[in-house]
């Protein structure tokens, strides 16, 4: 089955956060929504010991998710097409149900329709034949998408590329993960509270 989803590379992520701007221009964010917050993970350590990097944290395209799972009208399902978790504005009652089952804080409500909104990938102008924004606009050229279960894609060579000592993804509460997270320079650190400890890859994305 395809699974479009993201392979990002960490070592060339710079905190520009261009791919949350072009983001929000793009798909016509509300203000006060954000469909990928770029995250800063650290400072860690002891001078002159320090990490810290940045983490793209859109939607993690679950192959199980509980959003899914618990919307009550059936607004939110996943894609039979491509395998990404979308939302029917016309079903969306904004009850919050999937924003509180998220572990990983990806939906939000969309104060100004009263609907919830997330991460698709861009589906409009994926329909299209373009890009993502946030791949088209990514200055360092961290961002990848394509299917993950093609073992020809982009995302599966760069993964096999990387090798699985250098690929993460966040931590797998059922949910499967899709997303990965290439970080060959920096040691893997927290980004979640305590009770959501990242993992290693091989419990939540697969090649």
């Amino acid at each position: 089955m395809k699974k479009i989803t993201f392979v990002i590379e960490l070592d060339r992520c710079i905190g520009c956060k261009g791919c949350q701007a072009s983001c929000k221009m793009a798909n016509g964010v509300a203000l006060g929504n954000c469909r990928n917050p770029v995250k800063t993970v650290g400072p860690h350590g002891t001078y002159p010991d320090i990490q810290m990097y940045f983490m793209p944290a859109m939607c993690q395209q679950c192959e199980n998710p509980s959003c899914v799972a618990v919307c009550p009208t059936g607004a939110c399902y996943v894609n039979d097409e491509d395998g990404v978790i979308l939302i029917d504005e016309n079903l969306c009652i904004g009850c919050r149900s999937c924003e509180e089952a998220c572990p990983y804080d990806c939906c939000s409500l969309n104060q100004e329709r009263l609907i919830m909104d997330k991460c698709n990938i861009c589906l409009s102008r994926r329909a299209e034949g373009e890009m993502p924004a946030c791949v088209k606009n990514c200055s360092g050229s961290c961002l990848h998408v394509g299917d993950i279960n093609d073992p020809e894609s982009e995302v599966s060579r760069l993964l096999k590329e990387a090798g699985e000592e250098n690929i993460y993804t966040l931590r797998d509460f059922g949910n499967h993960p899709s997303i990965c997270y290439i970080l060959k320079n920096e040691k893997w650190m927290d980004l979640l509270p305590q009770e959501c400890r990242d993992t290693k890859r091989g419990k939540g994305c697969r090649s």
